[in-house]
C-alpha cells in the first residue's frame, strides 16, 4: 500500500518573487494492485507528485510510505530494492549499451531469446529487430520510451509509476500498450500509476485524481471524474476562444 501524508514540494522562485508552492498538502492512499491514473491541467504538479515519490525529487514537507515502510528520505537506489520503477517522459539513452542488456539488467538475471522478445513485443517493438540494438540516438523517443516500459515490465516491480507514456508513440504501439497496462492490472501484478491525459487510459483506471494547482481537487471512479474533465476541457476551449475574438 502506497500512503502520501500531508506531502508539500517547494522551490526557490528564480525570478526572485520567493518561493512557490508546487505540492500542497497532498494526501492519499492507493492500496495494493489498483490502477489509478493522473490527470490534470499542465503545470498541476502531476509530474512532481510523481517524480517525489520515486525519489527524484525530495519533499519539504510530509511523509511517503511504501508498504509500511518510511521512504520519505530514503535515496532512488533504495526505493528501487524497495520495489519502486519509474517511467520518464523522456527516457535516457545509453550509447554502447545493447536493448537486450538493458533488459538482463533490469530483469536481474540473463534473459534468453525467447524472454527478451516478448517484453518488448508487450510494447509494441518488433522484437528481433531491437535485441541487437544500441539504446542511443539511433533510435526514436518513442522507441527509446516503449524500451524503457520494457524494462520495467522485466523488473516485475510491485509499484510502478508512468509518467504520459503515451508520449511521442504511434496509435498502433499506443493500443498495445493499454492492452499491456490492462494485462498487468487483470493479473494484479503491481500497483499501478500512470499520468496521463489520454481517454484510453483513463477509462482503465480503477481511480482517477485530478490534480491542479499542487493539489488533489477531485478523485473517484471514472464515472464520476471523466464528466469533470470534459467540462473543464469545453469550459477552457471555450475561455481561449473569447480571449481570441477580444484580441
Amino acid at each position: 500500500m502506497l500512503e502520501i501524508q500531508n506531502l508539500s514540494y517547494r522551490v526557490a522562485d528564480t525570478g526572485g518573487a520567493g518561493a512557490k508552492d508546487i505540492l500542497r498538502g497532498v494526501s492519499l492512499t492507493i492500496p495494493d494492485k489498483r490502477f489509478i491514473v493522473i490527470t490534470g491541467p499542465n503545470g498541476g504538479g502531476k509530474t512532481t507528485l510523481a517524480k517525489t515519490i520515486m525519489g527524484i525529487n525530495q519533499p519539504t514537507g510530509g511523509k511517503i510510505l511504501w508498504n509500511g515502510t518510511d521512504m520519505t528520505n530514503l535515496s532512488i537506489t533504495e526505493r528501487a530494492k524497495l520495489g519502486v520503477s519509474y517511467g520518464f517522459q523522456q527516457p535516457p539513452r545509453f550509447k554502447g549499451f545493447r536493448v537486450r542488456d538493458l533488459l538482463s539488467v533490469a530483469a536481474g538475471r540473463t534473459l534468453n531469446t525467447s524472454e527478451a522478445c516478448d517484453y518488448l513485443t508487450r510494447v509494441g517493438l518488433c522484437a528481433r529487430n531491437y535485441l541487437e540494438r544500441d539504446v542511443d540516438a539511433s533510435l526514436s523517443g518513442g522507441e527509446v520510451k516503449r524500451i524503457e516500459i520494457a524494462t520495467i515490465l522485466a523488473r516485475r516491480c510491485p509499484l510502478m509509476i508512468f509518467d504520459e507514456p503515451e508520449a511521442g508513440i504511434d496509435l498502433w504501439s499506443f493500443a498495445r500498450l493499454t492492452e499491456t497496462f490492462q494485462e498487468i492490472h487483470d493479473k494484479k501484478e503491481a500497483t499501478i500509476l500512470i499520468i496521463s491525459h489520454q481517454e484510453r487510459i483513463i477509462r482503465l483506471a480503477d481511480e482517477i485524481l485530478l490534480v491542479a494547482d499542487g493539489k488533489i481537487s477531485a478523485k473517484g471512479s471514472v464515472e464520476e471524474i471523466y464528466p469533470i474533465i470534459l467540462g473543464d476541457t469545453v469550459q477552457n476551449c471555450n475561455r481561449l476562444e473569447v480571449d481570441a475574438c477580444a484580441e
